[in-house]
């Protein structure tokens, strides 16, 4: 059963609120420039964690880190390359 994650490495704070915050101070930062690959840029950001976390607590096992995830083993595969993790 799927689980939204609740808590984020701040006591009550959730992901979304985190990501939404992160954000907010993006666009401040920006000073009126516009911001490129905004998509791509928030994705890597946290896809990159999330592989190595799901990676340690699997032990480094790619097969099951694989399935907690909900892609092939290939999938990850790929990631962990893109990400020069593996």
């Amino acid at each position: 059963m799927n689980q939204p994650i609740m808590e984020s490495t701040q006591e009550g704070e959730t992901l979304a609120a985190a990501v939404e915050q992160a954000l907010t101070e993006y666009f401040a930062k920006l000073d009126g420039h516009e911001p490129d690959n905004l998509y791509r840029m928030v994705i890597e950001e946290v896809e990159r964690p999330l592989l190595e976390c799901v990676l340690r607590h699997c032990d480094g096992n790619q097969s099951r880190a694989a399935h907690y995830l909900g892609m092939n083993r290939g999938t990850l595969r790929k990631k962990l390359r893109q990400y020069e993790l593996g």
